[in-house]
C-alpha cells in the first residue's frame, strides 16, 4: 500500500469533513486529503488530484454519492468508493454495494472506517496487479501458441518441448479465469455483508445466528486462502527463473527462520545430513522446501517431538534404474533429495494421489488447508524434469524422494 494516501472527500458540511479528517489523522494513517462539495470540482479533482480513495457523503444540495459513483464507473476508474452518511439507511447501503460501491460507514460510528479503507486500498492494488498479470499472460499465451506451431515441424526433442509449452499455456489460461473479476467480486461482497451484519446486528443476534455468521467468516477466509494458493500454483507453472548452482543449506535455514514460531510450538528438530549442491531454480526450490516443512508441521503428532530429516546423494544411473520409476527416460545420473518426518503420515494406498491438486486426505475441520501445497511441490519437480515419490505409513510419518537429472552444469561442479 502507498505511504501517502490521496483521499478525496465529497462533503458539504464543514464540521463533518473536519471530524472525518481528524479521525483519519488520529488513526495514524498517512494521507493527503482534498474536500470538495460540487460536481464540477469533484470531476476536476479526478484529473488533477488523482485520488487513491473517495469518501463521500450520501446526499449534497446539488450532487450526491450515486451520481459521483456513476461518474467513476462510466470512466472505468479503479478507485475505491466508500459512502459515509448518517441518513442513507442500511437497505440503501446494501443496494449500492450490489451496484459496486466499495463499502458504507455510518457517521455516528467511525470505528470500522480505517479497517475498511485499508482493505479497500489493498483490494484495489491487488486488482491492478492482477490486470497487469492477465495482460502479461495474454502476451505469453500468444507467444506460446506461435511457438507450438513452429515446434510441430521440429524433431522429437522439440516436439516434447511443444507439449510442455502447451501445458503451460493451458495453466496460464486457467489462472486467467481463476483470478478474474468473477472470482474476486463475490468474495469481496460476502466480506462486506459480513462486516455490515457484525456492525449492526451482532448484539441482537441469537447464538445460532452468531455461530452461522462465524462459519460464513471462516468460509470466506478459506476462499481467500484458496485464491492465494492458486496464485502460487500458477507462479510455479511459469518457468522464467534461471537455473543456478545452489547450496540447499542456505535455503533450508531461510525457510526455518520464516517458520520459526511454528517450529518452536511443534518442538521440531532437524537432522540435516550431507547436502550435495545442485543446479536448480532457487526461487522455486525455496517454495518446495517451505511447502514440505509446512506440511510436516501441519500433520505433526500432537504433544510429540517432530523430527525432520533432510539429506541428498548422487545415484548412478544403474542404481537409479533399479528403482523402476515411471516417466524416467533420461539415461544419466540423478541427484536424490530425501525429506522425511515422523508425523501422522497416511496409508500407503494414498502415495500417488497426495500430489493431485485439491486432493485432501483429512477433513478440513481436522486439518486446515486447500490441498494445493503438495501439488505445487510436484509442479516444481516437474519444472526440473524430475520425479517425486511419497512413501507414507499411518502414524509413522512420510518420506518424500525427489530425483533430478544431473545436467552439464551439475557434472562440471561435481568434478
Amino acid at each position: 500500500m502507498k505511504k501517502d494516501i490521496r483521499a478525496l472527500i465529497l462533503e458539504d458540511n464543514t464540521s463533518d469533513a473536519d471530524l472525518l479528517v481528524r479521525h483519519l489523522t488520529k488513526s495514524g494513517l498517512t494521507f493527503v486529503s482534498k474536500i470538495v462539495d460540487s460536481k464540477k470540482v469533484f470531476e476536476e479533482s479526478l484529473d488533477t488530484f488523482l485520488p487513491d480513495i473517495i469518501l463521500s457523503d450520501y446526499s449534497l444540495p446539488s450532487f450526491d454519492a450515486v451520481s459521483a459513483f456513476k461518474m467513476i464507473k462510466n470512466n472505468n476508474l479503479n478507485i475505491p468508493f466508500i459512502i459515509i452518511s448518517g441518513t442513507i439507511g442500511e437497505e440503501n447501503a446494501v443496494m449500492l454495494i450490489k451496484e459496486g460501491v466499495t463499502d458504507y460507514v455510518s457517521k455516528s460510528n467511525f470505528s470500522s472506517l480505517i479497517q475498511k479503507i485499508i482493505r479497500a486500498l489493498k483490494e484495489a492494488e491487488e486488482l491492478i496487479q492482477k490486470e497487469e498479470l492477465v495482460e502479461k499472460l495474454k502476451i505469453q499465451t500468444a507467444a506460446l501458441l506461435k511457438a507450438n506451431k513452429e515446434l510441430e515441424l521440429q524433431n522429437a526433442e522439440k516436439e516434447k518441448r511443444a507439449v510442455e509449452l502447451l501445458n503451460v499455456n493451458k495453466e496460464l489460461l486457467a489462472f486467467n479465469f481463476i483470478s478474474s473479476h468473477d472470482l474476486q467480486e463475490p468474495l469481496r461482497k460476502i466480506q462486506t455483508f459480513i462486516s455490515i451484519i457484525m456492525e449492526k446486528e451482532m448484539e441482537t443476534m441469537t447464538e445460532a445466528g452468531k455461530n452461522n455468521l462465524k462459519r460464513i467468516h471462516v468460509s470466506a477466509t478459506r476462499m481467500r486462502q484458496l485464491i492465494e494458493d492458486l496464485l502460487n500454483f500458477s507462479r510455479v507453472s511459469i518457468v522464467e527463473h534461471p537455473y543456478e548452482m545452489s547450496d540447499l543449506s542456505t535455503i533450508i535455514e531461510d525457510v526455518k527462520s520464516e517458520l520459526s514460531d511454528t517450529l518452536y510450538q511443534k518442538n521440531a528438530v532437524f537432522n540435516v545430513k550431507q547436502l550435495i549442491p545442485v543446479c536448480i531454480r532457487p526461487f522455486q526450490f525455496r517454495q518446495l522446501l517451505f511447502n514440505l516443512i509446512s506440511n510436516s508441521l501441519k500433520f505433526a503428532i500432537p504433544n510429540s517431538e517432530l523430527h525432520i530429516t533432510i539429506e541428498s546423494t548422487i545415484l548412478k544411473y544403474k542404481e537409479f534404474s533399479l528403482l523402476n520409476l515411471p516417466n524416467s527416460p533420461q539415461v544419466c545420473d540423478y541427484w536424490n533429495f530425501t525429506f522425511k518426518d515422523n508425523g501422522i503420515g497416511f496409508e500407503p494406498q494414498y502415495n500417488q494421489i497426495v500430489f493431485i491438486i485439491f486432493q485432501r486426505l483429512h477433513h478440513i475441520e481436522e486439518y486446515s488447508g486447500t490441498g494445493i501445497g503438495l501439488a505445487i511441490v510436484k509442479k516444481i519437480v516437474d519444472n526440473h524434469n524430475g520425479i517425486i515419490t511419497a512413501n507414507g505409513n499411518l502414524n509413522e510419518g512420510v518420506t518424500f524422494n525427489i530425483y533430478i537429472p544431473i545436467n552439464k552444469q551439475n557434472l562440471q561442479h561435481l568434478n
